[in-house]
Protein backbone atom coordinates (compact mmCIF):
# COMPACT_ATOMS: atom_id res chain seq x y z
CA UNK A 1 0.00 0.00 0.00
CA UNK A 2 1.20 3.42 -1.09
CA UNK A 3 -0.04 6.06 1.64
CA UNK A 4 0.11 9.84 0.93
CA UNK A 5 0.67 12.00 3.57
CA UNK A 6 -0.38 15.28 2.12
CA UNK A 7 -1.51 19.17 2.14
CA UNK A 8 -0.47 21.76 0.02
CA UNK A 9 -0.27 24.07 3.28
CA UNK A 10 2.78 23.59 5.01
CA UNK A 11 3.61 23.37 8.81
CA UNK A 12 0.46 20.81 9.84
CA UNK A 13 2.48 17.99 10.54
CA UNK A 14 3.03 16.42 8.03
CA UNK A 15 6.19 15.05 8.08
CA UNK A 16 5.38 14.32 12.55
CA UNK A 17 2.85 11.28 10.76
CA UNK A 18 4.66 10.34 7.76
CA UNK A 19 7.79 9.76 9.80
CA UNK A 20 5.84 8.10 13.20
CA UNK A 21 3.53 5.94 10.66
CA UNK A 22 6.64 4.38 9.07
CA UNK A 23 8.15 3.76 12.10
CA UNK A 24 4.97 2.01 13.58
CA UNK A 25 4.51 -0.14 10.44
CA UNK A 26 8.08 -0.97 10.75
CA UNK A 27 7.94 -1.86 14.10
CA UNK A 28 4.81 -4.25 13.31
CA UNK A 29 6.84 -6.42 11.60
CA UNK A 30 6.19 -5.02 8.04
CA UNK A 31 8.90 -4.04 5.10
CA UNK A 32 8.66 0.11 5.06
CA UNK A 33 9.91 2.75 2.96
CA UNK A 34 9.65 6.50 3.57
CA UNK A 35 9.22 8.64 0.47
CA UNK A 36 10.70 11.83 0.94
CA UNK A 37 8.79 14.56 -1.33
CA UNK A 38 9.70 17.22 -0.05
CA UNK A 39 12.58 19.76 -1.11
CA UNK A 40 13.75 20.11 2.01
CA UNK A 41 14.15 16.52 2.62
CA UNK A 42 14.01 16.44 6.85
CA UNK A 43 11.69 13.21 7.42
CA UNK A 44 14.14 11.06 5.39
CA UNK A 45 16.78 12.21 7.27
CA UNK A 46 14.70 12.09 10.11
CA UNK A 47 13.63 9.19 10.04
CA UNK A 48 17.12 7.31 9.29
CA UNK A 49 18.49 7.93 12.91
CA UNK A 50 15.22 7.45 14.46
CA UNK A 51 14.04 3.93 12.62
CA UNK A 52 17.22 2.86 10.70
CA UNK A 53 15.06 0.32 9.40
CA UNK A 54 12.69 1.92 7.31
CA UNK A 55 14.60 2.71 3.69
CA UNK A 56 14.16 6.32 3.04
CA UNK A 57 14.18 7.83 -0.77
CA UNK A 58 14.12 11.08 -2.04
CA UNK A 59 11.84 11.85 -4.37
CA UNK A 60 11.58 15.84 -5.38
CA UNK A 61 9.92 16.08 -8.72
CA UNK A 62 6.94 14.79 -10.57
CA UNK A 63 8.36 12.29 -12.89
CA UNK A 64 10.44 10.76 -10.19
CA UNK A 65 7.18 10.50 -8.01
CA UNK A 66 5.38 9.31 -11.22
CA UNK A 67 8.08 7.00 -12.32
CA UNK A 68 9.71 5.36 -9.25
CA UNK A 69 6.63 4.90 -7.24
CA UNK A 70 4.81 2.13 -8.28
CA UNK A 71 8.43 0.00 -7.88
CA UNK A 72 8.92 1.11 -4.21
CA UNK A 73 5.38 -0.10 -4.09
CA UNK A 74 5.79 -3.35 -5.40
CA UNK A 75 8.93 -3.68 -3.08
CA UNK A 76 7.86 -3.18 0.67
CA UNK A 77 4.54 -4.15 2.02
CA UNK A 78 3.90 -0.15 2.66
CA UNK A 79 5.49 3.00 1.22
CA UNK A 80 4.89 6.08 3.37
CA UNK A 81 5.11 9.20 1.35
CA UNK A 82 6.01 12.13 3.43
CA UNK A 83 4.23 15.14 0.59
CA UNK A 84 5.53 18.48 -0.36
CA UNK A 85 3.90 21.80 1.09
CA UNK A 86 2.77 24.64 -1.83
CA UNK A 87 3.19 22.26 -4.81
CA UNK A 88 0.36 21.66 -5.85
CA UNK A 89 2.36 19.58 -9.62
CA UNK A 90 4.57 16.88 -7.18
CA UNK A 91 1.24 16.44 -4.34
CA UNK A 92 -0.94 15.93 -7.77
CA UNK A 93 1.50 13.53 -9.18
CA UNK A 94 1.60 11.93 -5.67
CA UNK A 95 -1.87 11.78 -5.25
CA UNK A 96 -1.87 9.91 -8.71
CA UNK A 97 0.06 6.86 -7.47
CA UNK A 98 -1.16 6.39 -4.32
CA UNK A 99 -3.68 3.99 -2.78
CA UNK A 100 -4.68 6.11 0.56
CA UNK A 101 -4.29 9.49 1.72
CA UNK A 102 -4.03 11.65 5.23
CA UNK A 103 -5.01 14.95 4.93
CA UNK A 104 -3.36 16.61 8.34
CA UNK A 105 -5.08 19.97 9.18
CA UNK A 106 -5.05 22.24 12.22
CA UNK A 107 -8.07 22.19 13.73
CA UNK A 108 -9.31 25.67 13.40
CA UNK A 109 -12.17 27.28 11.42
CA UNK A 110 -9.85 29.21 9.31
CA UNK A 111 -8.10 26.07 8.43
CA UNK A 112 -10.79 23.76 7.84
CA UNK A 113 -12.09 26.19 5.45
CA UNK A 114 -8.52 26.41 3.98
CA UNK A 115 -9.06 22.62 3.62
CA UNK A 116 -11.44 23.24 0.49
CA UNK A 117 -8.58 24.85 -1.75
CA UNK A 118 -6.23 22.65 -0.26
CA UNK A 119 -8.19 19.35 -1.29
CA UNK A 120 -8.05 20.83 -4.79
CA UNK A 121 -5.22 18.51 -6.23
CA UNK A 122 -6.48 15.61 -4.33
CA UNK A 123 -10.26 15.86 -6.17
CA UNK A 124 -8.75 16.05 -9.58
CA UNK A 125 -6.99 12.66 -8.69
CA UNK A 126 -10.04 11.44 -7.49
CA UNK A 127 -11.74 12.34 -10.81
CA UNK A 128 -9.00 10.83 -12.84
CA UNK A 129 -8.87 7.48 -10.54
CA UNK A 130 -12.42 6.58 -9.97
CA UNK A 131 -12.80 8.09 -6.47
CA UNK A 132 -9.24 6.87 -5.80
CA UNK A 133 -7.11 7.59 -3.71
CA UNK A 134 -9.45 6.98 -0.56
CA UNK A 135 -8.41 10.32 1.68
CA UNK A 136 -9.29 10.60 5.55
CA UNK A 137 -8.78 14.26 7.15
CA UNK A 138 -6.52 14.01 9.95
CA UNK A 139 -6.80 17.28 12.80
CA UNK A 140 -3.17 18.10 14.15
CA UNK A 141 -1.80 20.53 16.43
CA UNK A 142 -4.87 20.18 18.62
CA UNK A 143 -4.64 22.58 21.80
CA UNK A 144 -6.04 21.77 25.24
CA UNK A 145 -9.55 23.66 25.45
CA UNK A 146 -9.96 22.44 21.17
CA UNK A 147 -13.33 21.45 20.81
CA UNK A 148 -14.81 20.65 17.05
CA UNK A 149 -17.47 22.89 16.34
CA UNK A 150 -20.38 22.31 14.25
CA UNK A 151 -19.12 24.43 12.03
CA UNK A 152 -16.24 22.67 11.68
CA UNK A 153 -17.74 19.88 11.70
CA UNK A 154 -20.20 21.30 8.59
CA UNK A 155 -17.22 22.51 7.02
CA UNK A 156 -15.20 18.98 6.93
CA UNK A 157 -18.50 17.14 5.82
CA UNK A 158 -19.01 19.39 2.90
CA UNK A 159 -15.64 18.44 1.75
CA UNK A 160 -17.05 15.01 1.67
CA UNK A 161 -13.90 13.65 3.36
CA UNK A 162 -14.31 11.34 6.67
CA UNK A 163 -12.74 13.11 9.88
CA UNK A 164 -10.60 10.64 11.98
CA UNK A 165 -11.65 10.55 15.50
CA UNK A 166 -7.89 10.50 17.09
CA UNK A 167 -6.52 14.44 16.69
CA UNK A 168 -3.30 15.04 17.35
CA UNK A 169 -2.70 17.23 20.08
CA UNK A 170 0.01 20.37 20.21
CA UNK A 171 2.91 18.62 22.09
CA UNK A 172 6.31 20.45 22.18
CA UNK A 173 7.77 16.38 22.27
CA UNK A 174 6.68 15.97 18.51
CA UNK A 175 9.17 19.13 18.15
CA UNK A 176 11.43 17.84 19.97
CA UNK A 177 11.42 14.60 18.22
CA UNK A 178 13.34 15.46 15.26
CA UNK A 179 16.04 16.94 16.68
CA UNK A 180 16.64 13.44 19.15
CA UNK A 181 16.37 11.73 16.18
CA UNK A 182 13.68 9.82 17.58
CA UNK A 183 9.95 8.66 17.78
CA UNK A 184 7.69 9.84 20.66
CA UNK A 185 7.39 6.44 22.04
CA UNK A 186 11.70 6.19 22.46
CA UNK A 187 11.92 9.24 24.65
CA UNK A 188 10.74 7.75 27.55
CA UNK A 189 7.98 8.81 30.09
CA UNK A 190 7.76 11.29 28.59
CA UNK A 191 6.63 11.18 25.22
CA UNK A 192 4.02 8.23 26.56
CA UNK A 193 0.72 10.53 26.26
CA UNK A 194 1.44 11.42 22.66
CA UNK A 195 3.06 8.11 21.92
CA UNK A 196 -0.65 6.46 22.82
CA UNK A 197 -2.45 9.12 21.04
CA UNK A 198 -0.68 9.19 17.83
CA UNK A 199 -0.70 5.04 17.22
CA UNK A 200 -4.62 5.32 17.89
CA UNK A 201 -4.74 7.54 15.04
CA UNK A 202 -2.78 4.84 12.85
CA UNK A 203 -5.49 2.34 14.48
CA UNK A 204 -8.17 4.01 13.39
CA UNK A 205 -6.54 4.55 9.85
CA UNK A 206 -5.31 0.90 9.14
CA UNK A 207 -7.76 -1.04 11.44
CA UNK A 208 -7.20 -4.32 9.36
CA UNK A 209 -3.63 -4.14 9.52
CA UNK A 210 -2.32 -5.98 12.82
CA UNK A 211 1.35 -6.58 13.96
CA UNK A 212 3.36 -9.41 10.88
CA UNK A 213 4.21 -12.64 13.01
CA UNK A 214 7.97 -12.74 12.79
CA UNK A 215 9.53 -16.18 11.85
CA UNK A 216 11.55 -18.35 13.99
CA UNK A 217 14.04 -19.70 12.55
CA UNK A 218 13.96 -23.46 13.03
CA UNK A 219 14.79 -25.31 16.41
CA UNK A 220 15.36 -21.82 18.03
CA UNK A 221 12.16 -22.22 19.97
CA UNK A 222 12.95 -25.40 21.31
CA UNK A 223 16.17 -23.86 22.41
CA UNK A 224 15.04 -21.40 24.13
CA UNK A 225 12.53 -24.20 26.25
CA UNK A 226 15.83 -26.06 26.84
CA UNK A 227 17.19 -22.59 28.97
CA UNK A 228 14.09 -21.88 30.62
Amino acid sequence: MIIAIVNSKGGVGKSTIAVHLAGHLSEQGYSVTLADCDAQGSSSEWIAEAAPKVKAVRLTSRDDILNNLPTLGSEADFVVADGPGSDADTSRALLLRADFAVVPCKASMLEVRALAQATEVLRQSQSIRDGHPKAVIALSMVGKNYRLTRDMKEAAAALDLPLAKTAISLRQIYADAPGQGALVWGLGARGREAADEIRSLFRELLPERKAKKRKTPKGRGRLAKRKR
